[in-house]
C-alpha cells in the first residue's frame, strides 16, 4: 500500500530517536502498521545537525530539511504531523494549524496539552482529525492507551505515579547515598537527568502537567491543570530522608489523581510510601504509574520515563494507530481522553485543603516536661489522630519530634499545625509531607 508520508517537526532527543527506530524497524512497523510510515519532511532550527542525522542517503532520496515548520504543516501531501518542538506558543499554533489542515497530529508536549489541551481536542474533534500523545506521559511507557483502552471495563478509583525522572533520580541518591538535595541536583545535572534550569522538574509542574492528563483520561473530566495542586522537592531535607526511612518509608514526588464523591484529587508532591510498596522500588531516573481499577484491580506500568529511543518508542506507536485508523470514520476512533466527548463529566479538582492523607510532621521543640501532652492536645481539638511518634534524643535542650498520622483532610491537618506552632515551646516551624499507603 502507498506509504503514510508523515513531518517530523523538531529532530532533536527524541525526533532523532523517531527517526533512528523508524528507520531500523522500518519493516517491522510497515507489518504492524498495515502499510510503510515514511518521514518525507523534517522541520528544525538547526539543519545542519538535521542534515547529520537524517543522512545524505535520505536526502538523496527525497526527504526534505527545512526551517519553516510551516511549511511542513501547510504541505498537502502530509498525512501526519509530530510535533516535538515543545512548549506553549509556536507548538500550539503549528498543532492548531495542522489540525485546521485537515492532518493527524502525534505530539510528545505535555506542557501543550496540559494547558491548552481542551481547544486543541475540541479543534480535532470538529475537524475529525486524531491528536495522538502517548509520548507525553512517561515516557517509552504505554500508560495512555492502557487507560484509554486497556482498562476501558473498569471504573478507575485513583491513579498515582512517579512519572519525573529527574525528581525520582535526586530523591533516590538522598536515600541511598545521603547525599544533599543540592548535591544530588548537582550530579543530576552532571549525568544529563536535569536541565541547566530543572525548575520544571524540581517544582513539579512537569509531573503536574502529566498528573493533570492522567486525571482526565482516569475519569472521563476536563483538563484542569490550573486547579492542580503542585509542591517540588525542593523543600526536602536529608534529615526528613532519614526519619522516612527509619520509620519503614521512602519519599517520592507522586502524582495523584483520587477519584472522590465531591470531585477528585489533582496532586503533586512528594510522599512518604512504605519501603515495601511496588513505587518504592522504583529508583534511579526510571517512571512507573499505578492504576487501581474497581475489576482488575491494581496495575503497575514502569520502565523508561525519558530519553532518546524510549520516548520514540511512544511516538511510533501512536504513528501506526494513527496509520490503522487513517481512514476510520472519526465515530468508529478510540476517544482522544477515553470517553466520548459527550460524555465527559464537568467535575471539579478539589482545593488541597479537602484532600485527604496521612501526615509526617517534624519539628523542634524546648526538652522540658508536659510538651507532648500539649502537642497531642492540639491535634485532637482537630480530630488528626496519631499514628506513630519518634522523640530524638534532646541536643542543647531542644529535642526534634517525628509524628505520623492517621488519615484525615489538609485542612485539619493546617489548623493543628498553626496551634502547634503557637505553642510558646515550639522552636521554629513544623514540616510536613504527605503518607500515601496506596491500597
Amino acid at each position: 500500500m502507498k506509504a503514510i508520508r508523515v513531518g517530523l517537526l523538531g529532530i532533536g532527543t527524541v525526533g532523532g530517536g523517531v527517526w533512528s527506530v523508524l528507520t531500523r524497524n522500518a519493516g517491522e512497523i510497515a507489518r504492524r502498521a498495515g502499510r510503510p510510515i515514511a518521514i518525507v519532511a523534517v522541520a528544525d532550527r538547526n539543519l545542519e545537525r538535521a542534515r547529520a542525522v537524517v543522512g545524505e542517503q535520505a536526502l538523496a532520496d527525497g526527504v526534505r530539511l527545512t526551517e519553516d515548520a510551516f511549511s511542513v504543516v501547510n504541505d498537502p501531501t502530509i498525512d501526519i504531523v509530530v510535533e516535538l518542538i515543545g512548549g506553549y506558543t509556536v507548538a500550539k499554533e503549528l498543532v492548531l494549524a495542522a489540525i485546521a489542515a485537515g492532518k493527524h497530529v502525534v505530539t510528545a508536549n505535555k506542557a501543550l496539552l496540559a494547558v491548552h489541551g481542551a481547544e486543541i481536542f475540541a479543534a480535532a474533534q470538529e475537524k475529525g482529525v486524531m491528536v495522538a500523545f502517548e509520548a507525553a506521559v512517561a515516557g517509552g511507557i504505554p500508560i495512555i492507551k492502557a487507560l484509554r483502552e486497556g482498562l476501558a471495563a473498569n471504573r478507575i478509583e485513583w491513579v498515582a505515579g512517579i512519572i519525573n525522572g529527574t525528581t525520582n533520580y535526586i530523591l533516590t541518591q538522598m536515600d541511598q547515598r545521603g547525599l544533599s538535595f543540592d548535591g544530588a541536583l548537582q550530579e543530576a545535572q552532571a549525568l544529563g537527568y536535569a536541565e541547566a534550569d530543572p525548575t520544571f522538574d524540581i517544582e513539579g509542574i512537569d509531573a503536574a502537567h502529566k498528573a493533570t492528563l492522567l486525571a482526565s483520561l482516569a475519569f472521563g473530566v476536563p483538563i484542569q491543570f490550573d486547579k492542580a495542586y503542585v509542591e517540588g522537592i525542593t523543600r526536602i531535607d536529608a534529615r526528613d530522608v532519614a526519619h522516612a526511612e527509619a520509620l519503614g518509608y521512602r519519599i517520592k514526588l507522586l502524582g495523584i489523581a483520587k477519584r472522590r464523591e465531591q470531585g477528585f484529587e489533582l496532586r503533586v508532591h512528594p510522599t512518604l510510601i512504605p519501603k515495601d510498596h511496588l513505587l518504592a522500588s522504583v529508583s534511579g531516573a526510571m517512571n512507573a504509574v499505578l492504576v487501581k481499577g474497581d475489576a482488575v484491580g491494581q496495575t503497575l506500568y514502569y520502565g523508561a520515563g525519558a530519553g532518546s529511543e524510549p520516548t520514540a518508542s511512544a511516538v511510533i506507536a501512536d504513528l501506526v494507530d494513527v496509520t490503522r485508523l487513517h481512514t476510520a470514520d472519526p465515530e468508529n476512533r478510540v476517544p482522544h481522553l477515553a470517553f466520548q466527548p459527550d460524555q465527559v463529566q464537568d467535575v471539579a479538582a478539589l482545593p488541597i485543603a479537602q484532600c485527604r492523607s496521612c501526615y509526617y510532621l517534624r519539628l523542634n521543640v524546648a526538652d522540658q516536661p508536659g510538651v507532648l501532652a500539649e502537642i497531642a492536645h492540639v491535634l485532637a481539638k482537630e480530630s488528626v489522630s496519631i499514628a506513630a511518634l519518634v522523640q530524638k534524643e534532646p541536643i542543647a535542650e531542644q529535642a526534634e519530634l517525628v509524628l505520623l498520622t492517621h488519615e484525615t483532610e489538609e485542612q485539619a491537618v493546617d489548623a493543628a499545625i498553626a496551634g502547634i506552632t503557637a505553642l510558646p515551646f515550639v522552636v521554629g516551624s513544623v514540616t510536613k509531607l504527605r503518607v500515601e499507603h496506596l491500597t
